[in-house]
């Protein structure tokens, strides 16, 4: 009795945990008509939508569309910790590199490692409010 009783509080705490989720963002249709400044402020709403709302420094409001991607994109974090190397094992003939180091040493290193692979992306344009208007007036009219 007690083991079950352990296994559903355990059931529990793994529902209660909040799952990570993460969001590739595409704004190249918009990259050349806006200037977005550094670290400005984002608040992006509506994740859990067909069209969430990206709205950039209070001022650019955009609209998002998911898309599939072609393929998989992949989610790296980036740290300063030295990077691991590896010399060749193993014989070849054809190794020109035994023995050698052909990393810079000079160049800091950073540690790579994959967090997450993703098959949407979410594409964002413009919102322009004066375009969903003049559709819905057009669509009022009687033809």
């Amino acid at each position: 009795m007690e083991v079950d009783k352990e296994l559903e509080s355990e059931g529990l705490d793994d529902e209660d945990e909040d799952e990570e989720e993460y969001v590739l963002i595409n704004l190249d249709s918009v990259y050349a008509d806006i200037d977005i400044p550094p670290n400005a402020p984002y608040v992006l709403s509506g994740l859990d939508t067909l069209n969430p709302i990206l709205v950039i420094d209070n001022k650019i409001k955009l609209i998002g569309e998911y898309e599939e991607t072609i393929g998989t994109c992949f989610v790296f974090n980036e740290s300063d910790a030295v990077p691991v190397l590896h010399e060749e094992t193993g014989s070849s003939e054809a190794n020109l590199f035994s023995g050698k180091c052909i990393v810079d040493p000079k160049t800091p290193g950073k540690q790579v490692n994959p967090i997450a692979s993703l098959h949407k992306v979410l594409k964002f344009r413009l919102f322009s409010e004066a375009g969903i208007e003049s559709t819905d007036n057009q669509a009022d009219k009687p033809s």
